[in-house]
């Protein structure tokens, strides 16, 4: 793939980002950069840092799916108190 000067600079934000938020040291030279940066960000509790993500998945066209969640997340997502019912 052809980065363009917009995704390097988006990549290099990210990039700065990533190594304050979660010491991962990504390189801009690796093969699976663009990846390793998409999972980095799906990991990440930052909103700005999933906006970033999002924005370099439309800029280069990567897609990643996601994530499976295992039997015991899908229990607490689907039992978590929503508050009061309403009727």
């Amino acid at each position: 793939m052809e980065l363009t000067k917009t995704m390097v600079d988006c990549m290099q934000k990210l990039r700065r980002r990533l190594r304050d938020e979660q010491a991962v040291d990504i390189r801009l030279s690796q093969t699976d950069a663009i990846t390793a940066m998409l999972l980095a960000c799906q990991e990440s509790t930052n909103e700005d840092t999933r906006a970033m993500g999002e924005q370099l998945s439309s800029l280069t066209g990567v897609r990643l799916k996601a994530p499976e969640l295992t039997e015991e997340q899908l229990i607490e997502k689907y039992t978590r108190y929503a508050g009061p019912l309403r009727g």
